[in-house]
């Protein structure tokens, strides 16, 4: 693979890292989406690739979030036990039945870039939520979409809990925390499953290495910038690429 195309998933990693840093969400969402559309990835593959290279990048997040006092270590607990389980569970799904859930995912990433967009219109409470036992099923429901789609811990957990009313910047932060958790349990049970995706291993080197030169950045952005424009690029960039897929799937019929 040609230098300035490993560069180019370097970049890829780069942004989908400083997105997700930034905003508690679409780092899986963002590179498997792109996966997908532009290097023809299956399903299974795909979601095995960001996840094998998530495993550095959500380690730097974590601890970066960590040094900036960003993570509430109660919030923590309920959301990493439960996605754990709900990880493993998506990702053995994914790995057996393959590429039949494409269309699936497609209308579940579109409702993913969708969620993001309509962030923008929300108006900021005052009033500040502490987390309830809902947040245990909702952990569960991140991590077992976040596994089958390639990513949608953040946009489910993160924007639920800020629809709720909660620390937006505790949010953001423990939510990425808890994802390296996800993640590593995730990435191993793809690697128990799935024999081929380390042959993506260019891609898998190029989105690590652009993901923790983004981590640490990314969780000082958060407490700085104000994010809405940022929200609709996101939000409108994964709706229109796999409104594309979703066309080419039935197109294909």
């Amino acid at each position: 693979m040609p230098f300035l195309t490993i560069l180019l998933y370097v970049l890829i990693g780069f942004a989908a890292q400083l997105i997700d840093g930034t905003l508690g969400m679409a780092y899986g969402v963002s590179c498997r989406t792109f996966l997908r559309t532009a290097a023809g990835l299956p399903s299974a593959v795909a979601s095995a690739v960001v996840h094998v290279s998530e495993v550095p990048t959500t380690l730097v997040s974590g601890i970066s979030h960590w040094r900036f006092r960003n993570v509430s270590w109660k919030l923590f607990w309920k959301l990493a036990v439960p996605g754990v389980v709900g990880g493993i569970v998506g990702a053995w799904l994914l790995s057996s039945v393959g590429d039949v859930l494409e269309p699936f995912i497609d209308v579940y990433l579109i409702v993913m870039g969708v969620l993001i967009f309509i962030k923008i219109f929300r108006r900021e409470k005052k009033e500040v939520r502490s987390p309830g036992a809902y947040v245990y099923p909702l952990g569960l429901f991140g991590g077992f979409l976040d596994a089958t789609g390639g990513g949608g811990w953040g946009p489910v957990v993160t924007s639920t809990m800020l629809a709720t009313n909660h620390d937006a910047k505790k949010t953001i932060g423990t939510v990425n925390t808890a994802e390296f958790f996800v993640t590593v349990a995730e990435t191993t049970t793809f690697l128990v499953l799935i024999n081929d995706f380390f042959a993506h291993w260019q891609i898998i080197v190029g989105l690590i290495v652009g993901g923790v030169l983004a981590a640490p950045l990314a969780a000082w952005i958060c407490k700085k910038i104000p994010l809405k424009p940022l929200l609709g690029i996101v939000g409108a960039l994964i709706v229109g690429l796999n409104v594309y897929n979703l066309i080419k799937w039935f197109a294909a019929l």
